[in-house]
């Protein structure tokens, strides 16, 4: 199995087209070095699983609960149905004929359309509606939905089939069992209920562990007051209603002495917190959110506390030098409320992150972390590997900003193949320069007609030009420098070619001083930084002076370094 498809939406266009200033250059929360986001240390290697684990899932359930509640001349012909163990839901619309939904098809179970009669044949005999419109049926998992017209009254059902499946975790059970908390996303109907639901039944039952779920709509332990025997031992805490969820939360930790918390759907501002609280509580979380991947959650202002929260913070003028920054950039502003983001695929295919804080810290940066991919294969090992790393994005193509419609990036090209560049506002000699350090084929133009991609700088690209609004409406891929700087261009030019991007020593250099000063500061050990030249080391000190540590230069050229201390320790 192959994860192109989540390549592209885990960096997608879309979150790369916010602005430069805003995720280049930040000193993130917990003083990361970029040496650790870039080599991010995966989970480690797991046992192959036997085969048993994985062919032998067991499923259940009830179908035939739910079809005594439908109509006879609309539960005969599914009964009938061969493939009904595949059954996902049943749509009942007043006026329309019924409708039965399968995995990638839909069909209709009678021509004879749905009448008040029908839905009220249903209501009789399911539980009573909440607040959120959603009603099951005791002891089962089963979940019907209504639609109600402007004065109340029901003229449509959802009745979606509920299963309890087994062995839904072996992809991350590993995860699981180690105690971090972990945040489940996905699109809708890919199973994160199920997994959620067989989550509360491993740390219960196999781990004996004291697992309490903050059910808000009956969704993982069923209707009624009897949960159903897919949660196994863990217990289970009803939701009065949907907004009270983040009440209920507080009162699972408060009266129940919990170990594990179990919750479904976290969409408001104040379950985020809710979260946060229980967290720093020590107890273990495991939910799912609205959302199909981390970076939709760092967009999102309403959950983005989950990974930590994001805020503007202003730099002072010598601090954004310093940085080669904008004086407004973007960090996160605390500890995140999970550990873990796992992004399932399928119930065999998920995308790892296995430390939210290094990541979301990466991707602020402009250095995004590759996920962690692990596929359950049919011989019952999973395979783990990283996925394709990004470039930093000071040479990353630069589509369109927030207020302007995506450019598709350049496809890679390879070393033997000439390509025409349209350099606006870049020197022409040090990009000259550049393609001859790095013996790339590039040729410039003047004619942007004759361009296959086009080199610019921020500032040019922020006054939108004749030139970039051509190439925009054109289709030709945009790439954005910060600076006009040898080092810049080479990135530029290795991201076309889709070569490794050639590291800049000054960016590394202050980003190991930054490590050294953390380590100084919290171990109170010295620390000798890399040789360095005398303009690095120049910048090297004046960082250290900043948190009022002593550093010195020691050692011949070109071995020369810098040694920074404690004087007040030493």
């Amino acid at each position: 199995m192959t994860y192109h498809s989540y390549q592209r939406r885990s960096r997608s266009d879309d979150f790369r087209s916010r602005s430069d200033e805003s995720r280049r250059g930040a000193l993130p929360f917990g003083q990361r070095s970029a040496t650790q986001m870039d080599n991010q240390i995966p989970l480690p290697a797991l046992p192959p699983l036997s085969p048993e684990t994985v062919v032998q899932r067991q499923i259940t359930d009830n179908i035939d609960a739910l079809l005594d509640t439908l109509p006879p001349r609309i539960s005969d012909p599914l009964r009938s149905m061969e493939d009904r163990d595949s059954l996902l839901e049943v749509v009942l619309d007043l006026g329309r004929v019924p409708e039965a939904r399968f995995p990638g098809r839909e069909i209709v179970v009678t021509s004879e359309e749905v009448t008040f009669a029908d839905l009220d044949f249903v209501v009789s005999r399911i539980g009573e509606f909440g607040e959120d419109n959603r009603a099951g049926i005791e002891r089962t998992l089963h979940r019907i939905s209504c639609m109600r017209n402007r004065k109340g009254k029901i003229v449509g059902l959802t009745c979606r089939i509920g299963r309890a499946v087994y062995g839904t975790i072996a992809i991350i059970r590993d995860i699981i069992e180690s105690g971090r908390s972990t945040l489940l996303l996905g699109r809708p109907g890919v199973g994160k209920t199920t997994m959620l639901r067989e989550v509360a039944r491993v740390l219960a039952d196999d781990l004996k562990k004291r697992v309490v779920i903050v059910d808000t709509s009956n969704e993982i332990a069923g209707d009624g007051d009897i949960p159903h025997p897919g949660i196994g031992h863990a217990r289970r805490m009803q939701v009065p209603r949907p907004n009270l969820q983040h009440a209920v939360m507080i009162e699972a930790v408060e009266n129940h002495m919990p170990e594990v918390i179990i919750i479904d759907e976290i969409g408001t501002e104040l379950e985020a917190q809710a979260a946060r609280t229980i967290a720093e509580r020590g107890v273990q979380l495991v939910g799912t959110a609205h959302g199909t991947s981390l970076e939709n959650l760092m967009l999102n202002p309403t959950l983005s506390d989950l990974i930590g929260g994001i805020q503007s913070v202003t730099l002072s003028d010598e601090e954004a030098r310093r940085r080669g920054t904008q004086k407004s950039i973007l960090e996160r502003k605390a500890p995140p409320t999970f550990d873990v983001v796992v992004e399932i695929q399928s119930w065999d295919e998920v995308a790892v992150q296995p430390d939210v804080a290094i990541t979301v810290d990466a991707i602020l940066r402009g250095r995004p972390v590759p996920a962690q991919l692990r596929t359950l294969q049919q011989t019952g090992e999973i395979k783990v590997e990283q996925a394709r790393s990004f470039g930093p994005e000071a040479a990353t193509p630069s589509v369109a900003r927030p207020e302007q419609p995506s450019v598709p990036p350049a496809r890679p090209t390879t070393p033997t193949k000439t390509l025409h560049v349209f350099a606006y506002g870049i020197s022409h000699s040090r990009l000259d320069q550049a393609a001859q350090m790095l013996q790339l084929p590039v040729e410039l133009v003047k004619d942007l007609e004759q361009a296959d991609a086009v080199l610019t700088l921020k500032n040019y690209y922020r006054k939108r030009g004749t030139a970039i609004q051509e190439a925009e409406q054109a289709g030709v891929p945009v790439y954005v420098l910060k600076s006009n700087t040898l080092v810049q261009v080479q990135q530029g030019l290795a991201s076309l070619f889709d070569l490794d991007v050639p590291p800049d020593p000054v960016e590394a250099a202050l980003a190991e001083t930054q490590d050294a000063i953390n380590h100084v500061l919290t171990v109170e050990q010295p620390v000798a930084l890399s040789p360095q030249n005398a303009y690095i080391r120049r910048l090297q000190h004046e960082m250290a002076e900043k948190y009022n540590l002593t550093s010195r230069s020691e050692g011949r050229e070109p071995h020369r370094r810098v040694r920074i201390s404690n004087s007040t320790r030493e």
